[in-house]
């Protein structure tokens, strides 16, 4: 093998082994926005079983109630966490 056969077998290694970081990258990026995908539909699955509504067109003053409902909750769960 001549000097320039390996300088270009040694470039052929490199751009493979950059295709094969940029393939797994691309898998992992996938991997989690499936996973995400998959956590937040489960998310609202158990939230619909629990009777939350996975519905974003709530009517503002209904939004609002369930605001400062949750609102007010928040305390009461913090004081009882800390006692």
């Amino acid at each position: 093998m001549t000097n320039h056969e390996g300088a270009d077998l040694h470039k052929r290694v490199e751009r493979y082994e950059a295709a094969v970081d940029e393939l797994r990258a691309a898998h992992q990026d996938v991997k989690e926005l499936l996973v995400d995908h998959i956590l937040f539909e489960r998310w609202q699955q158990l939230g619909a079983e629990l009777g939350f509504s996975g519905s974003t067109q709530q009517h503002g003053a209904a939004q609002e109630r369930d605001l400062g409902s949750l609102n007010r909750q928040i305390p009461e769960m913090t004081d009882s966490w800390a006692g």
